[in-house]
């Protein structure tokens, strides 16, 4: 959301996202949405400074509500049908999250975006998105991130990285790739539920993965 700037929402980058969300809704398709706040607040910078935990992912919780306001508002102006549910309650500005009036909406063709994480420190958004997808009983994860998949390291750092197209959850988790955390990781596993992570930054990358077209990197079985 931040840009280029790396802070804050920048409102270009606020509406190519949701163009991108708003053109996969068009084709059908039923789209739960769970945003990070890392452009407002990474608790991780705090916690170094001598937060304690707990209140530094609290904060974070409250970036990702403010993200899933601005991105329900991109989205409307698209003309898609959105609501936000919050792991905290929020009721001036948006609904509890509750699954079978996720589930609901869902079948009434809006958009859910799904914001405060799970609501509990300790956990990160990853664990929340594998969380709300069992919960929904979502076909699949889409992990729009900043690469084009996963590699066997940092692409950003080393020239050599290697592309994984497709990948196992034990494999992640035995070579400690950051696709997401472990404990998102072995949700999915237990859910059977695959992943796909792609560049969110390439034009028409979402609605590929959407379509099962050969994007990014598959974690499976």
């Amino acid at each position: 959301m931040a840009g280029k700037e790396g802070f804050g929402i920048n409102a270009q980058v606020l509406q190519e996202v949701a163009q991108e969300i708003a053109a996969t809704h068009r084709l059908g398709l039923q789209i739960g949405i769970v945003i990070g706040g890392g452009n407002i607040i990474r608790g991780e910078k705090y916690q170094a400074q001598g937060m304690d935990r707990a209140s530094s992912d609290y904060m974070g919780m409250l970036g990702t509500v403010i993200n899933a306001l601005a991105l329900q508002n991109a989205l409307e102006k698209e003309g898609i049908p959105t609501r936000v549910q919050t792991a905290i309650e929020m009721a001036e500005i948006a609904e509890p999250y509750i699954r079978r009036k996720a589930i609901r909406h869902f079948e009434k063709n809006r958009v859910v975006i799904f914001a405060a994480g799970t609501g509990n420190p300790f956990f990160t958004t990853d664990t929340a998105a594998a969380l709300r997808a069992a919960e929904i009983n979502a076909d699949v994860i889409m992990k729009a991130t900043k690469v084009d998949g996963v590699y066997n390291k940092d692409p950003m750092k080393y020239a050599d990285a290697v592309k994984y197209d497709r990948i196992s959850y034990m494999e992640v988790i035995s070579l400690g790739l950051g696709v997401m955390d472990h404990t998102a990781i072995t949700l999915c596993k237990e859910n059977k539920l695959p992943i796909i992570t792609f560049n969110l930054n390439t034009p028409g990358n979402v609605q590929k993965a959407a379509k099962g077209e050969s994007v990014g990197t598959l974690v499976a079985n």
